[in-house]
C-alpha cells in the first residue's frame, strides 16, 4: 500500500449527498455532497472532496479542525461575533476546533478537505 494519495478533484465514484439538519439551515435548501478519498488507520484524519450549493447554514466545528481549498465558487463564512469574509477558488482557510459561524454559498462551491479530530 503507497503511502502517497493524490486527491482527485473530480471524482468518478457517487458522492454523499445530504442536507444540512433542520437546526443548522437558515436559507435556501442546500445540498451538500461528499467524496471521502482517505481517512487515517482509526480515522481521526480524512480527506476529499466536497460541494455544495447555495444557501446559508449554521456551521460548527465542535473539537475538529478543518483546512479547506476552494477549487470553485464562492463561500462567506461569518464568524460568530466577527465580521463576513469572502472566499473564492484558490483560496484557503482553517476553521479551528471550537469554531461557530455561518456558511453562506453563495454560488456552489468545490473545496478540498482535510479534517483532524
Amino acid at each position: 500500500m503507497s503511502l502517497l494519495k493524490t486527491i482527485d478533484t473530480a471524482p468518478s465514484f457517487e458522492p454523499v449527498e445530504k442536507k444540512p439538519d433542520a437546526d443548522r439551515l437558515i436559507a435556501g435548501d442546500p445540498v451538500f455532497r461528499t467524496w471521502a478519498q482517505d481517512s487515517s488507520r482509526s480515522e481521526p484524519v480524512r480527506t476529499g472532496i466536497w460541494e455544495a450549493t447555495p444557501g446559508t447554514s449554521r456551521s460548527i466545528k465542535g473539537d475538529t479542525f478543518e483546512f479547506c481549498y476552494i477549487l470553485e465558487g464562492v463561500v462567506e463564512l461569518t464568524e460568530e461575533g466577527g465580521t463576513p469574509v469572502i472566499y473564492r477558488a484558490g483560496d484557503s482557510f482553517v476553521m479551528k476546533p471550537g469554531y461557530v459561524g455561518v456558511w453562506r454559498t453563495i454560488e456552489t462551491v468545490r473545496k478540498i478537505y482535510v479534517v483532524v479530530g
